[in-house]
C-alpha cells in the first residue's frame, strides 16, 4: 500500500462523529416515537377512543417516517444529509409540542402523526445513509452503533415520559419532550457530513493508497439498477412481510401488560426492556454480522423474532413479559442494524441513501397496517393471541423469501466498471455478458434482472 508519510493522521476519525450524530437522531426521533405506549392509556381515556383508533396514531407516524425515505434518501444523496436531519429534528419538536395542545384525537393524529412521522422521515434515512459512506470494513459495527441510538432512546425516553405524565400530566409531558427534542436533536445533527471525500478522507479512516486513487466517486449501482434487481425485490418483499409485526410490541405491550394486572409504572418499564435488548442486539449482531455474513445474520434475526413472538402469547406475569420484551428487543435491534449495512453491501455506497429510502417504504406499509390492525382485532376479539401468531408466521415467510431470492449484486465502481470488468480488463476481446462479466467465468450478476 502506498502511503504518504507527510499526511497528518487525525486522532479521531471523523466518521465516528457522523455515527454519534446518527445515534442522536435515532435517540431523539425514535425515543419520541416509542413513548407512544406510555401515552396510549392517557389518550384512550382522554378521548374515549378504542385501541384500534389509538393505535392508528402510531401507525400513521410509522408510515410517514419509513415512507418518506423514498424522497429524503435521494435528496440527501444530492444535497447532503445535514440540512434534512436538522429540519427533521425541528419537526419532531414541533409535532410533540402541538400534540400537547390537542383537543381531539384527530388533532393528536395530525400533530404527533405528521410532526414525528415527517421529522423522523427527514432525518433517519439521510443520517443512516451518511454512516454507510464513512465505513467499509467496519460498516456493520458502525451501523449497529449508529442505530443503537434507537435502542437507547427506547430505554430512556418512555420512562422519562411516564414520569412527566405522572407528575405534570400528558399535555405538559409532550411539551417538555418537544422542546428537548428540538434542541438536542438539531444540535447533534449539525455534525453530519455526507461523505468522507468532502473532508478529503477515505472510508474507515484509511490513508490514501493506490486502491483508493480511482474511487473519487463511491462505488455502487444506480437507484434504477438496484430497484430492478431480483435481490432488491426479494429484500423489499421480505421487509414488507415481516414489518406487519415488527412494531406491534411498541404499541400493544403496555396495554397487554395492563390487561394482565400489571401496574402502569411497571408496564412502561417493559418498553425500556425492549430498548435494553435492542441496544445489545445492535452491538452484538451488528458486529457479529461482519464476521458471520450479514445475510446469515438477517435470517437468524427473522427466525428468532418469530420464535420470540410465539413466546409472547404464553407470557402472563411481569417477569415473563419482561423476558419476552428483552429477547425480542435483541433481535429487533439486530434486524434494524443489519438492513442498511446489507443494502450497502449488495448495491454499493454511491446511491445508498436513495436505495435505503425506497427499501424502507416496504416497512412503511407494514407499519401502517400492523399495529392498527392488531388494535382493531383486539377490539373485536378481546385477545392478542391470533394477531401475534400471524405476525410470527409472517416472520418465517420473510426468512424464506430472503433465503430464496436475496443474492449479492455486483457493484459498479467509481470508474464506471463493474467488479467483473475490472478483473477481466477492458478491450481485451473477452466475451462478456450484459453486466460486463466474462462468459463462463463463474461470475454472476443480477443487477438488472427483472
Amino acid at each position: 500500500m502506498n502511503v504518504n508519510p507527510n499526511l497528518p493522521t487525525p486522532r479521531i476519525f471523523y466518521g465516528w462523529f457522523v455515527v454519534a450524530a446518527a445515534f442522536a437522531v435515532g435517540f431523539v426521533g425514535f425515543g419520541s416515537a416509542y413513548t407512544f405506549g406510555a401515552f396510549a392509556d392517557a389518550l384512550q381515556h382522554q378521548f374515549a377512543a378504542s385501541r384500534g383508533a389509538i393505535s392508528l396514531v402510531f401507525s400513521l407516524a410509522g408510515f410517514l417516517y419509513f415512507g418518506l425515505g423514498v424522497i429524503t434518501g435521494p435528496l440527501a444523496d444530492r444535497w447532503g444529509a445535514k440540512r434534512l436531519a436538522v429540519i427533521g429534528m425541528l419537526l419532531i419538536g414541533t409535532g410533540l409540542t402541538l400534540a400537547g395542545l390537542a383537543q381531539s384525537l384527530l388533532q393528536v393524529e395530525l400533530s404527533y402523526g405528521l410532526g414525528v412521522g415527517l421529522g423522523i422521515g427527514c432525518a433517519y434515512v439521510p443520517a443512516l445513509g451518511a454512516v454507510q459512506r464513512w465505513f467499509s470494513r467496519r460498516r456493520g459495527f458502525a451501523s449497529g452503533l449508529a442505530v443503537s441510538g434507537i435502542g437507547a432512546g427506547t430505554l430512556i425516553v418512555p420512562p422519562f415520559a411516564a414520569l412527566l405524565i405522572h407528575d405534570f400530566g400528558w399535555r405538559n409531558a409532550y411539551f417538555v419532550l418537544g422542546v428537548l427534542a428540538a434542541i438536542m436533536g438539531s444540535g447533534m445533527a449539525l455534525l453530519i457530513v455526507n461523505d468522507p471525500h468532502e473532508r478529503k478522507l477515505h472510508p474507515d479512516g484509511d490513508l490514501p493508497s493506490s486502491q483508493h486513487a480511482d474511487e473519487t466517486v463511491p462505488a455502487g449501482l444506480s437507484v434504477r439498477e438496484a430497484v430492478r434487481s431480483r435481490t432488491f425485490k426479494g429484500l423489499y418483499a421480505a421487509c414488507m412481510v415481516c414489518s406487519f409485526a415488527l412494531f406491534v410490541p411498541f404499541v400493544h405491550l403496555v396495554p397487554y401488560a395492563l390487561d394482565h394486572g400489571i401496574r402502569q409504572s411497571a408496564a412502561v418499564f417493559l418498553l425500556s426492556a425492549i430498548g435494553i435488548g435492542s441496544t445489545a442486539g445492535r452491538f452484538m449482531l451488528g458486529g457479529a454480522a461482519d464476521r458471520m455474513g450479514r445475510q446469515r445474520a438477517l435470517l437468524t434475526t427473522l427466525m428468532a423474532m418469530a420464535i420470540t413472538l410465539c413466546s409472547w402469547v404464553a407470557a402472563h406475569n411481569f417477569w415473563q413479559i419482561a423476558l419476552f420484551a428483552f429477547v425480542y428487543g435483541v433481535f429487533y435491534g439486530g434486524f434494524v442494524a443489519l438492513l442498511p449495512a446489507l443494502t450497502t453491501d449488495y448495491f454499493g455506497r454511491r446511491n445508498v441513501g436513495g436505495i435505503i429510502g425506497i427499501l424502507y417504504t416496504s416497512v412503511a406499509f407494514g407499519t401502517l397496517a400492523g399495529p392498527s390492525a392488531v388494535g382493531y382485532i383486539f377490539d373485536l376479539s378481546h385477545s392478542y393471541t391470533l394477531p401475534i401468531l400471524v405476525g410470527a408466521v409472517l416472520d418465517i415467510v420473510a426468512a424464506i423469501i430472503v433465503l430464496t431470492t436475496v443474492k449479492p449484486v455486483v457493484p459498479t465502481f467509481g470508474s464506471g466498471l463493474t467488479a467483473c470488468q475490472r478483473i477481466a480488463g477492458q478491450g481485451n476481446g473477452t466475451s462478456v455478458d450484459r453486466n460486463g462479466c466474462p462468459r463462463n467465468s463463474g461470475w454472476r450478476s443480477n443487477s438488472t434482472d427483472a
